[in-house]
């Protein structure tokens, strides 16, 4: 069994540095510049005496606003989210040359993003940067800044859950611009997704009943890295409400698929106390397909009784 982090960050070596070879071939070079409307710019009030932004300048619907800007300020946090991995991973070798790689991928995220969201004044630019500065300065901590297999089982559905949102958020907006760019960027955190995967799957033949044990731990406590943007819930619920990413998409769209990859609930290498978690974790998921129901019909409830309104 191995438990010591350090002889863990070394015998994963080798699979950070094929999984590294395999991202780069398979990673393709874009530019945020080329989904940007350049052209439908212009000046906004201020120092330079332009228009001040109004609420119709963009006919992209409010919830798809609203999820774009959690998707972007999710992304502005970058910085802290460098200094958990650098930390947790080092920066020598094949994992410092993944944690500068991966970063540099999701620092195009937050540009190609923000650039798109002011040209085509999608969002009030001013509240937008207040709302980046306050959850910039909240900062990112790691839920388990000391264990490796946490840290990468958390990663491994944050980026499915990240990409999913993306793609639906894209569609939302009924924009093919904006769908275009999120559909770029989904590509990426998809790729970030099978990293992280296989990095768990070459852990869990390591040490089955550890990694066994930080998937039930992740699972169980998962939250999005923008968990902490002012206003989140109530934010998340008009994303759930919209179908852009709620409680099924997390069980059936995210966490089932990874799961199955990692054979989870087939696998014959487990010690008592590895069959304990797995149990725990079975549990769990049938306990997420009753509240994802219930929250389906409530949804359905909802969307009636708003018909009958109109």
């Amino acid at each position: 069994m191995i438990v010591d982090q350090t002889a863990l960050l070394i015998e994963l070596e080798p699979v950070v540095a094929a999984n590294l070879d395999r991202h780069l071939s398979l990673a393709k070079e874009w530019f945020p510049h080329e989904y940007v409307p350049w052209s439908e710019g212009r000046t906004f009030d201020g120092l330079l005496g332009g228009e001040a932004w109004r609420d119709k300048d963009s006919a992209i619907p409010d919830v798809a606003r609203t999820a774009l800007i959690v998707n972007l300020l999710t992304e502005d946090n970058l910085p802290s989210y460098h200094h958990e991995i650098a930390t947790l991973f080092g920066r020598d070798g094949a994992w410092g040359t993944w944690v500068h790689r991966w970063t540099a991928e999701e620092g195009r995220h937050g540009i190609a993003l923000r650039d798109y969201l002011t040209v085509t004044r999608a969002v009030d630019p001013t509240a937008l940067e207040r709302a980046r500065m306050s959850h910039m300065q909240a900062g990112y901590a790691n839920a388990h800044p000391e264990e490796m297999m946490h840290s990468i089982a958390y990663v491994a559905f944050q980026e499915l859950a990240t990409r999913i949102s993306h793609r639906n958020t894209g569609r939302a907006t009924g924009d093919p611009i904006a769908e275009q760019l999120l559909a770029r960027v989904a590509a990426d955190e998809n790729l970030h997704m099978v990293f992280y995967r296989n990095l768990l799957a070459a852990a869990f033949d390591l040490d089955p009943d550890h990694a066994m044990r930080a998937v039930v731990d992740v699972v169980e406590a998962f939250e999005m890295p923008g968990a902490n943007i002012e206003g989140f819930q109530r934010k998340a619920l008009s994303i759930a409400l919209a179908g852009i990413y709620d409680l099924r998409q997390h069980r059936d769209e995210v966490l089932l698929p990874v799961l199955r990859q990692w054979n989870v609930f087939g696998r014959t290498d487990l010690t008592a106390d590895g069959e304990k978690a797995r149990d725990q974790l079975a549990a769990h998921m049938d306990n997420l397909d009753v509240q994802a129901t219930r929250f389906e019909e409530k949804r359905e409830a909802r969307r009636q009784r708003l018909a009958q309104k109109a």
